[in-house]
């Protein structure tokens, strides 16, 4: 494979090194597993995008890619293993003594193709999300709310009692949750869901992730 050619970039990539892993940057030493890498794709789009560096250590040391075999793989694993397929844009960058590192970046999905799901071993389609310095599976509920959505579903606002309290709900400062939301307006599990997936494709909730979890809140 024919090497890579790098702008230069040596202080830039080094400002972005100092900032460490974080919930829109991964180190990534080298590559060898486009499924994996297809997972960090994903969590990066279904937040709010991100980059990898690759030829870059976890503890930040500069190893540097030698070929174009890296940016091939990122690029088979963003459209063999990604549903919907991504787009991503990668720029190799010359840094101290020669070695080259990868900036890859993958833009957030919007709402109409997320999730992006990530095609494993076994066939099943499984949905990541970026958190801090790692990628989270996507609990069900906010799959099957995020996939209502990008279907574009026809459907009318009515406030109903059970909308009413789930609005208000999601209006406090800590948000709620799925069990909190059926205990207050007292509904089953499949009811409480159908209403959050409806207020969700309707924009008027929209799901967070703190301490752990995701909650319901308002955009």
């Amino acid at each position: 494979m024919k090497d890579l050619k790098g702008i230069r970039g040596a202080y830039y990539i080094a400002s972005l090194i100092e900032e460490g892993e974080h919930e829109h940057q991964d180190f990534k030493f080298a590559i060898s597993d486009a499924r994996k890498i297809a997972r960090s794709l994903a969590a990066f789009a279904n937040n709010s995008g991100g980059r990898l560096l690759i030829g870059v250590k976890d503890n930040g040391q500069i190893a540097g890619v030698r070929s174009d075999e890296d940016v091939y793989l990122v690029e088979q694993a963003a459209e063999m293993y990604c549903r919907p397929t991504q787009k991503v844009t990668s720029t190799a960058f010359r840094c101290e003594g020669g070695r080259l590192v990868v900036r890859v970046e993958i833009e957030a999905a919007p709402p109409d193709r997320r999730p992006v799901a990530v095609r494993e071993s076994d066939g099943k389609l499984r949905c990541y999300f970026r958190v801090a310095d790692e990628n989270i599976l996507v609990p069900p509920l906010v799959e099957k709310a995020w996939r209502h959505r990008a279907a574009d579903p026809q459907l009318s606002f009515t406030p109903t009692p059970e909308r009413l309290t789930l609005l208000s709900l999601a209006s406090a400062a800590e948000g709620t949750s799925l069990d909190r939301f059926m205990l207050e307006a007292h509904l089953s599990e499949a009811a409480a869901t159908r209403a959050i997936i409806d207020a969700h494709a309707l924009g008027l909730i929209d799901f967070a992730y703190r301490d752990g979890h995701f909650i319901i809140i308002q955009p």
